[in-house]
This record gives C-alpha cells, sequence and structure tokens, in this order.
C-alpha cells in the first residue's frame, strides 16, 4: 500500500505532523503564523508554534501553506479540507450514493 503523500492526495490524508504556514485567515494577526499541525478536528487545525505553544484555528477561515516530506509545498484553501480524513476520503469514494 503506498501512503505517499502528494499535492494531488493530501485532501484525503491525515494533516498532522505537516509544517503549515498561513497565507490568508479572517484574523489578519495570524497571517503569516507558521507552525506544526499537532491535532486535526472536524473543523479545526491545532498549530503548535515554534514557542512551543499552540493555537486553535478553523479551516473554512484561511489559506495554508502546507510543507510535505518531501519539502513541496502546497496551497490550500480551508473548506477544501472541512472534515475528519477518512470523511474525506469517503467523498472520493462515493459517487451518487455508489463506490467508484
Amino acid at each position: 500500500m503506498n501512503t505517499y503523500i502528494n499535492k494531488k492526495n493530501i485532501y484525503y490524508h491525515e494533516l498532522i505532523g505537516l509544517k503549515i504556514k498561513i497565507l490568508q485567515y479572517t484574523d489578519p494577526t495570524l497571517i503569516g503564523v507558521e507552525g506544526t499541525v499537532v491535532d486535526e478536528t472536524l473543523k479545526t487545525l491545532v498549530i503548535e508554534l515554534n514557542d512551543h505553544r499552540r493555537i486553535r484555528i478553523f479551516k473554512a477561515n484561511g489559506v495554508f501553506e502546507f510543507t510535505l516530506p518531501n519539502r513541496e509545498k502546497v496551497i490550500i484553501k480551508g473548506v477544501d479540507i472541512i472534515g475528519r480524513p477518512w470523511d474525506r476520503l469517503k467523498k472520493l469514494l462515493t459517487v451518487k450514493g455508489g463506490l467508484i
């Protein structure tokens, strides 16, 4: 099984452990904040900052840059990652009530 994460399948992967930078957000004081995703819920991400503080942000309120393990950077709108990883995968597999 290939669990390699890339820019095409990031939407269906766990985001925990990835480096993140906030590019756009409804709270302008959070723009530019960088850290590591340490938790993910249906609607939020918890980011651990470099000083070990943690902040919880709403996915739908921003645009984020994730750094993948291969150091590739991917920009994602938060609304595109709303949901738990397994729920996002279900959306991919389900087409009009039937499996692909």
